[in-house]
C-alpha cells in the first residue's frame, strides 16, 4: 500500500482548474469541462490515508487518482467557486456530513450515492421497470462490520433501452457480482459524435482514459449499472476546510 505524504493545498491548480470551468453555468457542463482537463494523470491506489487504526487525512489530489477519487474530485470542482470551496464541497461529497473521520468516509458507493442524494448533491436516474433488485452482504472493508444492503441496477442487456434517461455528465457506477461488494468501479459519462463515452480512472491502463462505454461493458463482468445525476449547487456557500488537505494521489476502490 502507498502512503500517502501529506503537503500543502495547490491553490494555483485549483484556480487553473476552475478558470478553465468558469464560462459554463452547469454543474453538467462544468463536469465535462473539468473531467477532460485531467484525463492523462497518473492512476493511484490506496492514496486516502487512514484507517480503522490510523486517523484520516483529508487529501485533495489534483493530479492523481483512483476511480472514486476521480469522480469525486470533478464533482467538487464542478460545484466550487473558489480553491476553499472546492475543499469544503470534498469533504460533503466524501464523507458523510463532511465531518473527516475514516468511520465517515463513504467506502461503499451504495452509501456515496445514498448520503449524497440525502445532502441533495446527486439525484438517482430510475431504473424503472429496466431495474434488476440485488442483495450483497458488505463486507469487503477491513475494520466495518458486515451488514447488509439492497439495491437496483440495469443489467448490461438493458442499457440500450436505458440511455435515452442519461445525461451528459452523469456518474456511472459498475455494480459488483461479488457477494461481499456493491460496486467495483466508476466514472464519468459523456456523449461524444452520438455515443457514449466513459471518462475514468483505470487501474489497468494507469491513468484516467476517455474510451467508449460500449467496449467497457462489453470487456467486464458486472451485475449492472446505477446512474446519478449530479444537481445544481443551491443554498449559502460550503465552509472552508477546517484544516489544509493534502494534495498527493487518491484511491480507495478502483478496480478496472
Amino acid at each position: 500500500m502507498t502512503k500517502t505524504i501529506p503537503r500543502g493545498p495547490d491553490g494555483r491548480r485549483v484556480r487553473q482548474l476552475l478558470s478553465q470551468a468558469r464560462p459554463h453555468r452547469t454543474v453538467p457542463a462544468r463536469v465535462e469541462v473539468l473531467s477532460a482537463s485531467l484525463v492523462g494523470c497518473p492512476y493511484e491506489a490506496n492514496g486516502l490515508a487512514g484507517s480503522a487504526e490510523t486517523p484520516e487525512v483529508f487529501t485533495a489530489s489534483l493530479d492523481r487518482f483512483d476511480c472514486v477519487t476521480y469522480v469525486e474530485t470533478v464533482l467538487a470542482l464542478a460545484r466550487a467557486s473558489g480553491p476553499d470551496g472546492f475543499a469544503g464541497e470534498l469533504r460533503r461529497i466524501r464523507y458523510d456530513g463532511g465531518e473527516v473521520e475514516w468511520a465517515r468516509r463513504n467506502h461503499y458507493m451504495t452509501d456515496w450515492v445514498r448520503r449524497n442524494a440525502k445532502a441533495g448533491l446527486v439525484k438517482p436516474v430510475p431504473p424503472g421497470a429496466l431495474g434488476t433488485k440485488r442483495a450483497r452482504l458488505l463486507d469487503a472493508v477491513e475494520g466495518l462490520p458486515p451488514r447488509r444492503t439492497r439495491f437496483s441496477c440495469v443489467p448490461k442487456a438493458g442499457w440500450p433501452a436505458f440511455a435515452p434517461r442519461v445525461r451528459n455528465g452523469d456518474v456511472i457506477l459498475f455494480a459488483s457480482t461479488n457477494p461481499r461488494l456493491d460496486v467495483f468501479h466508476c466514472g464519468l459519462l459523456v456523449l461524444a459524435g452520438g455515443r457514449w463515452n466513459l471518462r475514468h480512472a483505470s487501474r489497468s491502463q494507469g491513468r484516467v482514459v476517455e474510451e467508449e462505454l460500449s467496449g467497457f461493458l462489453a470487456g467486464n463482468r458486472m451485475a449492472g449499472v446505477i446512474v446519478v445525476r449530479p444537481l445544481e449547487v443551491a443554498g449559502p456557500p460550503v465552509p472552508p476546510a477546517r484544516s489544509s488537505p493534502v494534495v498527493k494521489g487518491g484511491g480507495a476502490k478502483g478496480k478496472a
